[in-house]
């Protein structure tokens, strides 16, 4: 896919970086911000030596190391919610335009895990997000359908969490999901 993407196309995707971590030294030693700003740099979830130093270690945890079921299960909802959108005619056709949104999910939860890692719900960078806006016009995301995945992604997490029995209330993981279920819902649609 990456041959055929324009240049525009490549400079957005480099820019769409949806976590910031400015204001954060306050909170966090010199080294834990580079851990952090690592591993969004190279787009994975946080190691477990990264989150020892993170007061939402636990959750964050949790949804890392289940993060191929919560997609699963959130594209499952969301293939329920709008019927055709992979097939001819659909938002997400060819398979490689599916494939790209399902691995945009996993990298909103990968998002979400540092806020709820570091207990910072101000994770969103809204100049990332900005060029994340202009990406998903250039390449005609359907956003309806990423905003519910989204609250799907919301929604799988705490099944997951429920299912282990883990103790927790919303406060610890609907406002790090809110933030950014918000911020897509701001997104100018596609006509």
């Amino acid at each position: 896919m990456a041959s055929t993407l324009s240049p525009k196309v490549k400079e957005l995707i480099a820019k769409a970086r949806i976590v910031r971590f400015d204001g954060w030294q306050a909170q966090f030693a010199e080294d834990a911000i580079a851990r952090l700003q690592s591993a969004d740099e190279q787009r994975i979830y946080l190691d477990d030596a990264a989150l020892e130093t993170m007061p939402g270690a636990t959750i964050a945890r949790y949804f890392r190391d289940r993060a191929n079921t919560i997609v699963d299960t959130a594209r499952a909802q969301v293939l329920t919610q709008f019927p055709g959108i992979t097939e001819p005619g659909g938002g997400l056709y060819p398979a490689i335009r599916a494939e790209a949104c399902w691995r945009d999910f996993w990298h909103f939860l990968r998002c979400v895990t540092y806020g709820i890692a570091a207990q910072r719900i101000d994770y969103t960078s809204d100049p990332g997000l900005a060029y994340m806006e202009q990406l998903y016009r250039e390449l005609q995301v359907p956003l309806d359908a990423m905003v519910y995945g989204v609250r799907s992604l919301k929604t799988a997490s705490k099944q997951q969490l429920d299912r282990l029995e883990v103790t927790f209330d919303d406060g610890q993981i609907d406002p790090y999901f809110d933030r950014l279920i918000q911020a897509l819902d701001q997104f100018e649609p596609v006509v």
